[in-house]
């Protein structure tokens, strides 16, 4: 059995990520942190797992020694705590921002602050599997942003291919990729029927797809040798919606493309995958990927259409931010680097309906 601590596991991506290792028959959650409610009771929190565990919260000080801590901590937080996850655990599966970036002016540049530990950069490796299966046979993973998973997962074939002249990305998400605190833009009245750009530029993922598709190579994030640079640009926005994220990448070719090929090319990149879905169908309200039909599971469902009147390929990519964009993702990660099957404790679909 391979005993897991928690650290952070009071909010939303904490508490899908106790939900799954409960279930996982290779783990034994052993430990789980919040200094806000250490004592307190982890369904106090997470009322979904009330019966399944007694569980209490305890101080990040408590962490005892452990076979691989998953970090959930807010930004900023996993590098100042990494020494003592180090010093307790093996293994280390960062869910935070602080170690995606192989590059600390990349890091600089985006999150406005040097990195508190760059001579860890580099160390970690970037937790998309379809991106770094192998690589993550590791001790040290960054699981990746949501939004850069939907964005990376729907573009990197195409990428591969090397089709690409510049991209436009526009993802829609909901409210839980923000926290489980509360704030004015959470407020019911201002968020309830919200459509609402709040980062049209200068998103932080957006350091994270430039990387793993070759704007900065940066090392282990890198797409592979030869990925070409191209304009990347990315824009988000708030939509009435708890879970999921829809990522609609514009993609302006250099050079002309059939649907043919773009089925080729995605069933190329995606046939072995299990948790890759290609959805394209000619009827009905589900031939293209939808969020809603993913929540609370771990799939990604891709689909594409090339526009007849211009130059540009479509590309839809949907997600539950906080399963393979966060808890989920971990989990899979955490499955490959102790060499379990991939789809332990993540093999199940979403609700339809919902």
């Amino acid at each position: 059995m391979i005993r897991v601590a928690i650290a952070g596991g009071s909010g939303y991506a904490g508490g899908e990520l106790l939900r799954l290792l409960l279930a996982h028959p290779d783990a034994e959650v052993a430990q789980v942190t919040s200094e806000r409610l250490a004592g307190k009771f982890v369904h106090r929190t997470h009322p979904n797992l009330r019966g399944l565990t007694r569980l209490r919260y305890v101080s990040l000080s408590e962490l005892s020694s452990c076979d691989v801590v998953f970090s959930c901590l807010p930004h900023g937080a996993s590098a100042r705590h990494i020494d003592p996850f180090l010093a307790n655990a093996e293994r280390v599966v960062d869910l935070g921002a602080d170690f995606r970036l192989g590059d600390a002016g990349e890091y600089e540049r985006f999150y406005g602050e040097p990195h508190p530990r760059p001579d860890l950069l580099g160390r970690f490796v970037y937790g998309i599997p379809e991106v770094n299966r192998e690589a993550l046979r590791t001790s040290l993973v960054a699981c990746a942003g949501c939004n850069a998973t939907a964005s990376v997962l729907a573009l990197r074939p195409l990428f591969l291919e090397q089709v690409e002249k510049s991209v436009v990305i526009e993802v829609k998400v909901g409210s839980s990729e923000a926290g489980n605190r509360a704030s004015e833009a959470s407020h019911h009245p201002e968020r309830s029927g919200a459509t609402r750009s709040y980062k049209p530029t200068g998103h932080r993922h957006q350091a994270e797809i430039r990387a793993v598709l070759g704007g900065t190579g940066a090392g282990t994030t890198g797409a592979g040798p030869g990925a070409p640079v191209c304009a990347i640009h990315l824009s988000a926005t708030a939509v009435e919606m708890v879970r999921g994220i829809l990522a609609t990448c514009h993609v302006f070719v250099n050079r002309d493309i059939d649907e043919k090929e773009l089925w080729k090319i995605y069933r190329r990149a995606y046939a072995d995958e299990p948790f890759v879905r290609i959805v394209k169908e000619r009827t009905g309200i589900h031939r293209y990927p939808d969020p809603k039909l993913l929540a609370g599971s771990n799939y990604c469902d891709i689909g594409f259409e090339k526009d007849p009147h211009a130059g540009r390929v479509v590309v839809m990519a949907a997600i539950d931010n906080l399963m393979k964009g966060a808890a989920g993702q971990a989990v899979q990660a955490f499955n490959i680097m102790h060499g379990l099957p991939e789809r332990r404790a993540l093999e199940f679909p979403g609700l339809h309906p919902a």
